[in-house]
């Protein structure tokens, strides 16, 4: 079994600074690429940001320059540093990870979503 969990958010005015954290824990081999998501109220899930085992990274163009995703692989975690946030950056932000479970069985797990409010 596998389990995602995110930490790290909160109510921040604009402008301010959060990071995010989602640590994986369970019975895997090996997680590959991983990336962050986030669902506003009324909108569909949109992607925020990808980094794959290796380190390359993308990101919505909404966040380019302001948001930084990173992993650390000892630690099965990856992190979405949030700066100059704006009141748009509001939302649920999910992790997701796609890895290889020991049965052999390879796909993608979600965490529970961590509030983001970023007020005006």
């Amino acid at each position: 079994q596998v389990q995602l969990v995110e930490s790290g958010g909160g109510l921040v005015q604009a402008g301010e600074s959060l990071r995010l954290s989602c640590t994986a824990s369970g019975r895997f081999f090996s997680i590959y690429a991983m990336g962050w998501y986030r669902q506003a109220p009324g909108k569909q899930r949109e992607l925020v940001a990808t980094i794959t085992g290796g380190g390359s990274t993308d990101y919505a163009d909404s966040v380019k320059g302001r948001f930084t995703i990173s992993r650390d692989n000892d630690k099965n975690t990856m992190y979405l540093q949030m700066n100059s946030l704006k009141p748009e950056d509001t939302a649920v932000y999910y992790c997701n990870a796609n890895l290889i479970q020991r049965s052999l069985i390879r796909g993608d797990y979600w965490g529970q979503g961590t509030q983001v409010t970023v007020s005006s």
